[in-house]
């Protein structure tokens, strides 16, 4: 069963030219328009309990579709169905069953405390009293946010606020979470145990999810399927299994050694810049190990080194420009 169904989806800003000078006066009653087509005629569909990264980079189209898929925005053509309601005409019922989750915008009450908000969101999805504080208890122990739900909100660290974030987001039980960022700005461990909820939620609660995230391994960890959209336009909707495949394997290497030695390009590892004694490397998995790499120069030659994943923005790139190799 899909609970997202988007038929040739497009929204079109029109926006007044901006002068300068003289050429303001000039156009003063009759402005040029921009148009802007941020969407353009996408079609895609979300099964029931999946977990899709919906991705890209600034700029791209995906803040705008999933404002229209939350009946934010209206779209300028085309058709849209989540769980069944129309957003644009349906959106107060379409609330009920939607859980938000922003990693830069807070929706909690900062001066209130964790219970307080809680009690607040209850009110306003008009949840019986006796079930809320049933709902609460259970969501604070899964989240493990005991502690400090009777804290005030700005007194919490980053980590423990995304907790309870996530807690509002679910209190009326809603069928799909749209999480926007949800980790960003959070230390590893932080983020290491707010992906393992969303999991948890999604494997054992069947909450559908969509995700967007510029982390790779946000991505990686917690989505089944990633749709990359750039320029209004799906590029790709794949599998996470053929995107990592293809893609996620790829790392860059750089290293700084005691002395000059020269690394040779071979199957699998690319030099992207060398320089006196530091290498920035790029070192495809699929096609060597990291053993290989390690193999052309000693331990005893090495001074620094530091490995990190192709960033998401330059994959994002190479899949539109079509540099990588085709995904099947």
């Amino acid at each position: 069963m899909n609970v997202i169904e988007v038929k040739n989806l497009t929204k079109v800003f029109k926006t007044n030219k901006k002068y300068k000078g003289k050429e303001w006066f000039k156009h003063l009653f009759k402005r040029e328009k921009i148009v802007k087509e941020a969407v353009d005629g996408i079609t895609f569909s979300v099964e029931e309990g999946e977990a899709l990264a919906f991705i890209g980079p600034n700029g791209a189209g995906k803040s705008t579709t999933i404002k229209m898929l939350t009946g934010i925005l209206y779209p300028t053509s085309g058709d849209i169905k989540v769980l069944g309601y129309n957003p644009s005409k349906e959106r107060v019922k379409l609330s009920r069953e939607i859980g938000t989750v922003f990693g830069q915008k807070e929706q909690l009450w900062v001066h209130l405390s964790a219970m307080d908000n809680f009690l607040f969101f209850g009110a306003i999805y008009d949840i019986p009293k006796k079930e809320l504080g049933e709902r609460i208890d259970r969501l604070a122990k899964i989240f493990e946010i005991e502690e400090f739900i009777n804290q005030p909100v700005k007194n919490l660290s980053l980590g423990q606020r995304m907790k309870c974030e996530m807690v509002a987001s679910l209190l009326h039980n809603p069928k799909m979470l749209f999480f926007d960022e949800p980790t960003i700005g959070l230390d590893p461990i932080a983020k290491e145990t707010l992906r393992n909820l969303i999991k948890k939620m999604n494997r054992e609660l069947g909450i559908t999810i969509l995700f967007t995230s510029h982390d790779v391994g946000d991505i990686e960890e917690v989505c089944k399927r990633v749709i990359i959209i750039n320029n209004g336009k799906i590029m790709l909707d794949d599998s996470m299994r053929n995107l990592k495949y293809h893609h996620l394997n790829k790392k860059i290497v750089e290293v700084n050694l005691k002395k000059d030695i020269k690394i040779e390009e071979k199957d699998g590892i690319k030099i992207l810049k060398a320089k006196n004694t530091m290498y920035k490397i790029e070192v495809d998995m699929n096609k060597t190990s990291m053993e290989e790499l390690m193999s052309m120069f000693s331990a005893d030659d090495l001074q620094d080194i530091s490995i990190s994943t192709t960033p998401l923005e330059d994959i994002i790139k190479d899949i539109y420009r079509g540099k990588d190799e085709k995904v099947s």
